[in-house]
């Protein structure tokens, strides 16, 4: 029995040596955006003086004011549909770390109006190619609702821009008349 008890003992001993305990801390800080500065990896946010906005890297969501309440959207409003972000000044906010960037958005304003630009930035990432004619990218703004023009066809017959180019005015398929509005590649 004593020996039985000695051997259980060394086993735990034993276990208790070889084993490790982890503790993993997961801070989870959000991806940068590409069109982000290169050089920044702790930081929460940037505020954007071109468009009175902040952006929140964690969430992945851009905040601003809309009827005068702070919100927080996947995109900027409709009237920045062609700002470029890549091309824009990012001021990072290194030395906040709440909740609310905005309840400092009077700072902030006055400090880096509308056209500030400090040290030059890259970005973290290239441009891509593949954004609307201006070279801005729509997914990054509210989109605009497009009144609809269809004359009283259906969406196949439509009057106007259309898929395939041969339209002129909102159908789907354009099978209207006239020349469409359709990028050659």
């Amino acid at each position: 029995m004593k020996t039985l008890k000695s051997f259980l003992f060394g086993m735990a001993l034993f276990l208790a040596v070889t084993t490790q305990a982890q503790v993993s801390v997961n801070v989870n800080f959000g991806s940068p955006p590409a069109w982000g500065p290169v050089g920044y990896s702790n930081v929460q946010y940037y505020y954007l003086p071109d468009v009175q906005a902040y952006y929140d890297i964690n969430a992945s969501m851009f905040i601003y004011q809309s009827a005068g309440v702070w919100v927080h959207r996947t995109y900027l409003p409709s009237r920045y549909r062609n700002y470029n972000l890549y091309g824009g000044y990012k001021v990072v906010l290194n030395d906040y770390h709440g909740s609310r960037p905005y309840n400092n958005y009077r700072e902030h304003s006055r400090m880096y109006g509308k056209g500030y630009h400090g040290q030059p930035q890259r970005n973290i990432g290239e441009r891509p190619q593949n954004g609307n004619r201006n070279g801005h990218y729509e997914r990054h703004y509210q989109p605009k609702k497009q009144p609809s023009h269809n004359n009283g066809n259906n969406k196949e017959n439509g009057n106007g821009h259309s898929k395939n180019g041969n339209g002129n005015g909102h159908g789907n398929n354009g099978n209207g008349n006239g020349e469409g509005h359709n990028k050659k590649k």
